[in-house]
């Protein structure tokens, strides 16, 4: 891989086998030679740093600042049977080097506006997602008859409302802030046929039920006013029955002036069944009441960006994370970031992804993803005990490598969300291992975010009790207050030390398989701060060199089972 991490340095990452004991980049400017007047094109040797270890390899690394914005390169490898050289079309010895065609790798130019830079903001943000109908109903909302008791039992999981709204997440955010939350993550509010609202019906317009434009306003202005920042989700992947488009699509057929604004495969697309198995039209899954929207169309595409300009425009807020981010069209995605990012240069735009996103992370698209393969190296590590502290590093060095160091420090980690099990059902309750599990998210690359509830260690298998009502009654009573203040100085931590969210990382092996323990170091001031988690069987000999920050289960030189210890060095 080879980016621009800023508008001076390109970054250079080799990946090679277990054999090679050393790498040397061997690079320059491509015309060099026609300014020495030399025959051919040679270049100066930089030795690379060893950056990280795989399983099954060795990633080296060079951080070059071509002074003409430039570079050709190529490499010198090491072992022990001698060395090699590495060209962009072949592999071979010096010896060999000029028997045929070489081609060196080239980073032809720097420009400026092609180098990724994600808003500087979400480096140092901590998350909090919302799900507003399950997270608190205001103090002077509506009892409406349609409306479960709060908390009560759910009798039908996909229509039972609850009665939180936007009034009700003002009221909260003093909680919030005192929390250490510098951001929140809101699933969608506008009217559509579920309190999940992922089936939008209109996406300009409040649903009632959460409140009115005056009070999306006034929570982005409150939270604002506490440093939170607020990001919407937008779902334009798909859309609601009721919306405008498929409405006037199921009456006019194709006499609709809407009906390139879906996938619509067959004359006799409208039909009672649930699912669209049978592909009469193409929708989110196979649900029928998800009609698909053709993001490729020019229309959709202009109707979108005035939508999403009119939140930024009227409401002022900070970021959409889009869901189902992986199928709508890079089409649709480039505009509509190059409208947004004129009217609010620094806003977030985040991409639901469950896997490697590179693709959508040029710096044309996405700022961001949710960052799912690193949540599944922290929940792998904790769920089997198989599963050794160097498997760890393997697995997590892997989600390092798969994007630029830039999009590496805000990318979107959690332990759950609202489409996963909670942390604390995988955990079975358990304090302490929640507690490692949190611990781990706050000292990791990028940007965290805790899913409501997991801070009091709410729990839930599926969509049926995984979005359970915030239980403020227990909150205001004392009930979590032990769990809300460990997890209150993991925040601080994070909050506290910025430097965390870059990619600087070293690992410490201990005799106990699975003793966890790493140190985040901050290039430019040299502090450091460890990190042990005892995810083993039995205590764990540790000496904490330096001041403690954060410690569970820790006396003296004895980390116990489960036990987490956090220290600066």
């Amino acid at each position: 891989m080879c980016f621009a991490a800023d508008e001076n340095t390109v970054v250079i990452r080799l990946v090679t086998d277990k054999s090679v004991n050393k790498a040397v980049l061997m690079c320059s400017d491509p015309f060099i030679n026609e300014l020495t007047r030399k025959k051919s094109w040679y270049g100066k040797p930089d030795e690379m740093k060893l950056e990280m270890e795989l399983e099954n390899g060795l990633v080296w690394s060079s951080r070059i600042e071509p002074p003409f914005k430039r570079l050709q390169y190529y490499f010198k490898l090491f072992c022990k049977d001698g060395e090699c050289l590495l060209f962009d079309n072949k592999l071979c010895t010096e010896e060999d080097k000029d028997n045929s065609f070489t081609l060196y790798y080239k980073f032809p130019w720097i420009n400026p506006s092609d180098v990724i830079a994600p808003p500087q903001w979400v480096r140092d943000t901590v998350w909090y997602q919302i799900m507003p109908d399950r997270f608190c109903r205001s103090v002077n909302s509506a009892e409406l008859p349609s409306l479960l008791p709060w908390g009560g039992p759910v009798r039908d999981p996909y229509r039972a409302y609850y009665g939180g709204d936007l009034r009700g997440i003002t009221e909260r955010l003093p909680y919030l802030r005192e929390l250490g939350i510098g951001g929140i993550y809101l699933t969608p509010v506008f009217l559509s046929g579920s309190y999940h609202r992922y089936n939008t019906f209109d996406y300009k317009t409040i649903d009632p039920l959460l409140g009115s434009e005056e009070d999306m306003r006034e929570l982005v202005r409150t939270a604002h006013e506490l440093g939170i920042r607020v990001m919407l989700d937008g779902v334009f992947n798909h859309c609601g029955t009721e919306f405008f488009a498929w409405r006037d699509v199921c009456e006019k057929g194709r006499d609709s002036e809407y009906y390139d604004w879906f996938f619509i495969n067959r004359e006799d697309f409208l039909s009672p069944r649930f699912d669209t198995a049978d592909k009469r039209y193409f929708t989110f899954s196979f649900w029928a009441g998800m009609p698909k929207l053709n993001t490729n169309n020019p229309e959709v595409i202009g109707y979108f960006t005035d939508i999403c300009s009119y939140w930024v425009r009227e409401w002022d807020i900070d970021g959409i994370r889009f869901d189902v981010g992986d199928e709508v069209s890079h089409t649709f995605l480039r505009e509509l970031r190059i409208a947004l990012k004129k009217l609010k240069k620094d806003i977030f735009l985040l991409g639901e992804m469950w896997f490697d996103a590179i693709k959508w992370l040029d710096g044309t698209e996405y700022d961001s993803v949710m960052n799912y393969p690193m949540s599944e190296c922290i929940n792998d590590f904790t769920r089997k005990k198989s599963v050794t502290a160097r498997d760890f590093m393997y697995a997590l060095n892997r989600c390092l490598l798969m994007y630029p160091e830039q999009v590496e420090q805000v990318l979107f980690n959690f332990l759950d969300t609202h489409d996963t099990t909670r942390a604390a059902e995988e955990c079975k309750g358990n304090t302490d291992l929640i507690i490692q599990k949190l611990a781990m998210l706050f000292t990791m690359p990028g940007t965290p975010c805790i899913y409501y509830g997991t801070e009091i260690a709410l729990k839930g298998r599926d969509p049926s009790d995984n979005r359970s009502c915030m239980p403020w009654d227990g909150i205001e009573q004392g009930k979590y207050d032990g769990m809300l203040k460990e997890v209150k100085k993991l925040v601080a931590i994070r909050n506290t030390n910025s430097f965390i969210s870059g990619t600087n990382f070293e690992y410490i092996m201990h005799d106990e398989p699975r003793l966890l323990h790493y140190v985040r170091k901050d290039p430019e001031t040299g502090r450091s701060i460890g990190v042990c988690i005892n995810a083993g069987d039995s205590h764990a000999d540790i000496k904490a060199e330096g001041r403690l920050l954060y410690s569970n289960l820790y006396n003296g030189e004895r980390l116990e089972m489960n036990g987490t210890l956090i220290y600066e060095c």
